[in-house]
């Protein structure tokens, strides 16, 4: 059932053989040029090295960090005032009036009335920014 597989017609190139003539086009220099550092027996330059010039991963500023502390949902209670109607205030409740997302763990309520609504609170992830 698997026989004669073949690849492609045009899928499949000859391998480059390199200092095999003149007549291959890769005879003589193979392809290196000529003299120079490049052109000699074991050269080998490291990742990233541009001829002496400064590399571009040391010449572009260091850039980014990522928290491994979890940021808490933002809530404006002045804004979403469904929040405040509610009896209790768990994440549970909190999605009920409000879409959100499967990965929410935290919830901060912030907003002028915010530090009104800290007694009706029932969960240890919800936090308000009023004292």
């Amino acid at each position: 059932m698997l026989e004669n597989l073949q690849p492609a017609v045009g899928s499949t190139k000859d391998r480059k053989r390199i200092g095999r003539g003149q007549g291959s086009g890769n005879g003589k220099t193979a392809g290196k040029g000529h003299k120079g550092q490049r052109a000699r027996g074991g050269y080998n330059e490291k990742r990233g090295f541009e001829g002496g010039q400064q590399p571009l991963h040391r010449r572009l500023p260091k850039v980014g960090f990522t928290s491994r502390v979890e940021k808490p949902l933002s809530l404006n209670v002045d804004k979403i005032t469904s929040i405040a109607n509610l009896e209790e205030i768990t994440i549970a409740n909190i999605a009920t009036v409000y879409k959100l997302s499967s990965s929410t763990t935290k919830i901060k309520l912030i907003g002028k009335n915010a530090k009104n609504l800290v007694s009706k609170i029932k969960d240890e992830n919800i936090t308000t920014s009023g004292k």
